[in-house]
């Protein structure tokens, strides 16, 4: 299953660099999203490394999920693809 990191988990004043928020195809609400907790997430970048994550939760009504990654992702990560297994 192929996925789109959208942002940085963040707030007002601070972004958490290992906490993104991705968009899943095929998960369109809250219910599907909420059935992926606990999926593991794998980015890979354009030099061959892989940084694995796992989906933490839901995020919103839209299908989007939290996905928490071992090591913080590079600003050149967004708008990449990753794989849900």
């Amino acid at each position: 299953m192929q996925g789109a990191i959208k942002n940085f988990r963040r707030s007002r004043t601070r972004q958490k660099t290992n906490h993104m928020v991705v968009y899943i195809s095929d998960t369109d609400n809250r219910e599907k999203a909420s059935k992926l907790v606990g999926k593991s997430v794998v980015w890979k970048s354009p030099k061959g490394k892989e940084i694995n994550g796992k989906v933490a939760s839901a995020h919103g009504n839209k299908g989007a999920v939290r996905v928490i990654f071992e090591k913080g992702l590079p600003g050149q990560s967004l708008g990449n693809n990753v794989e849900v297994k």
